[in-house]
């Protein structure tokens, strides 16, 4: 009896895996932020030195990765679904990967500070 591989890519499970793991991340940090939102004062120092925080900036950035992962795994499975064309597929796929590692970059800038 001879194995048939019913899948090309064998991304299922690990995809599976990421979306929602890449979901809770996200989930966790809105419903935090919500919470922080709704202590915080509202005025622009109590949010300037609660954005000011080591920690705060590790959590957002993670939340942004989570966010970059969960959108490629989305995209690129969009594309191998839907775009026939070998080529047009691996433009748009590359194109994606570019758009975020942008993001991903200026995500860091923004959050860090950084010029």
């Amino acid at each position: 009896m001879v194995d048939r591989k019913l899948a090309g890519a064998h991304y299922g499970l690990r995809d599976w895996a990421m979306q929602r793991i890449t979901a809770v991340i996200m989930l966790i940090y809105t419903v935090a932020f919500v919470i922080f939102l709704l202590a915080l004062p509202s005025s622009y120092e109590a949010w300037q030195s609660f954005f000011a925080q080591t920690w705060v900036k590790v959590l957002t950035q993670v939340t942004f990765v989570a966010l970059f992962l969960h959108a490629w795994v989305g995209i690129r499975d969009l594309w191998m679904d839907y775009v026939k064309s070998f080529g047009l597929r691996l433009f748009l796929q590359s194109a994606t990967i570019v758009w975020l590692a942008g993001c991903l970059v200026y995500s860091v800038k923004v959050i860090w500070g950084l010029v």
